[in-house]
């Protein structure tokens, strides 16, 4: 994704809930077994909770989905927003993976990679990622313990 959008530029979007954005945020495909892995993933080893989660099937999901003009049907890309400056595809991944410390952050050095391949083998994984590890039946829910880090 190419467009480039104002930071907070939800803020100014009616169909867009308030929510907190005073952390950055993860939107992921929930019924997505490899979009799920991701979410708890990000948990484990986001050991200083810099990041909060959000189901893309979720109302604030859904709105933000069709705020940066992507498809609320189709999760082909994880949106991480950092500073209200959302992040699409290979470059949101490395965003948030380079946040989690050593040794996650090493994904940085993916950046030597012209955008263009980056985003063309994300979407290779993001078209087969329901063969990859399967489709959920019902969206991802956190534990107890890890609720507060997920928005409604």
């Amino acid at each position: 994704m190419t467009a480039v959008f104002a930071p907070y530029s939800y803020h100014a979007d009616p169909a867009v809930p308030p929510f907190p954005d005073d952390k950055p945020v993860i939107v992921f495909d929930g019924l997505c077994g490899f979009c799920s892995a991701w979410a708890r993933f990000v948990m484990r080893f986001d050991r200083q909770q810099v990041f909060r989660l959000l189901a893309a099937q979720s109302a604030l999901g859904r709105a933000l989905y069709v705020h940066y003009g992507l498809d609320p049907e189709n999760y082909e890309t994880n949106i991480v927003i950092m500073d209200g400056v959302p992040w699409f595809k290979s470059e949101a991944a490395i965003r948030a993976a380079g946040t989690l410390g050593f040794p996650w952050s090493l994904a940085r050095i993916v950046r030597v990679l012209p955008l263009g391949w980056r985003d063309a083998l994300y979407d290779v994984v993001a078209r087969n990622r329901f063969r990859i590890m399967g489709r959920r039946d019902v969206c991802f829910a956190p534990d107890v313990k890890d609720r507060a880090r997920f928005l409604a």
